[in-house]
Formats: structure tokens, sequence, C-alpha cells
């Protein structure tokens, strides 16, 4: 079980922090709301009302013994940026962040976010790359150009093993697993013959997953 602090509970941080909750992670949820916090009290482990930008209150909280800190305050940048700060000054050992666009996102990582999400581009990214591949059933993006997609083999592969295909050669993506019903291959061997129904788990740049996904 690990231990996390989630600063500000709009819809993101509800949803993370209830989440790792679920996952049967110890959770200390802040806002200054109380409202909000009595909401979410039934859902955490702990919920309590507070300012993130005071750095004492964050050291009576004891955020410094967490492992991770998520900062999921959007509009107010101002205490995005310094509850940010207040928890790196702590030592606490992983500081994520939640960004509403770029330029928010390049400041917190300039003071020293571990790492920096910005949830309305990358779910946009996923509806796009999902919309525009309709045999895509999963899409992560890794990079602003590499991703990881989930999609049915498409039918010119069937019947052939991974040596004839020469996928990586010729499509410029990575197999890394094959799913047929409930069981999965990982790294599965260049002898493995796809078989129609098979899920193929893939790394590659987004133009040739979605070519690969094409043929």
């Amino acid at each position: 079980m690990k231990s996390y602090v989630v600063v500000g509970l709009g819809r993101f941080g509800i949803s993370v922090a209830k989440r790792l909750h679920e996952l049967g992670n110890e959770v200390l949820a802040i806002d200054t709301n109380p409202e909000v916090v009595q909401q979410i009290s039934d859902y955490v482990t702990h919920a309590v009302v507070g300012d993130a930008r005071d750095g004492e209150v964050l050291r009576a909280l004891g955020s410094r013994n967490f492992d991770c800190a998520i900062v999921a305050i959007g509009a107010d940048l101002s205490a995005s940026i310094l509850t940010t700060l207040n928890f790196k000054e702590l030592g606490v050992p992983l500081v994520v962040c939640k960004a509403l666009d770029e330029n928010h996102k390049k400041v917190l990582e300039k003071i020293g976010a571990d790492r920096v999400v910005v949830p309305e581009r990358e779910f946009a990214n996923k509806l796009a790359h999902g919309l525009s591949t309709a045999n895509v059933l999963e899409y992560i993006d890794l990079s602003q150009d590499y991703g990881v997609s989930e999609f049915k083999a498409p039918n010119s592969w069937l019947g052939k093993n991974l040596k004839q295909l020469n996928i990586r050669a010729k499509a410029g993506i990575t197999i890394i697993a094959i799913r047929q019903g409930g069981k999965i291959d990982i790294s599965p061997s260049a002898e493995y013959e796809i078989q129609k129904g098979d899920i193929v788990v893939a790394l590659g740049e987004y133009k040739a997953l979605a070519a690969a996904q094409e043929k």
C-alpha cells in the first residue's frame, strides 16, 4: 500500500483520489471548500479542509511522509504553483501536477514537478486517435509522437506468423503483446501465427500505428 495526498477536489482530483483509495492505498484529500471535503470523506482515508498554499498547513498534515503528492488544482495558477513548490520543499518523493495548457505545464516543470499531465489534451488525443481509426480499441499516449495502441489484427495478417509479417521492418511498429480471449502472450515469439480474433498491442509512432491498423 502506498500513500497519496491529493490537493484540489474538482472532477479530476476527486476521480483520482477515489480511484487510488479503491485500489487499496492511503489517500489524504485536501481542499479549501468544506462542502467538497465532506462529500469525499467517505471515499478516502482522510479528508481535510485546508489551504495548500500555506506550507505550514501541509507540514502539519504530515505531507512529507507521503509517497506521492498530486496537485489537481486547475484554474488558480498561483495556487497550483505555490502548492507544487511547497511539496517539493517538503521533500515529497513524487509530485504529480495537473496543468491547464502547455504554458502552465512548462512552468510546473521548471519549478520541479516530477510529472505534469494535461487531462483535457490527453483525452482529446486519445479520442481523436480512436475516432480516426475504426479498428482501434485502446490508445495510450507516451509522448507527443509515440503511443501504445490496442487493435484487432488486420485480415491481411491472419494465418501468418510474426517472422513472415516482419512488422517492425515493414510497418515501423513493435508488437509487445497479443491477446486472444482471456489469455495474453507477452513478447510473442517470431513463430506466433496471427489468428482471427487476436488483439494486438503495439508500440510506435502514431502515424505508423494508424497505418498498420488499416492494412
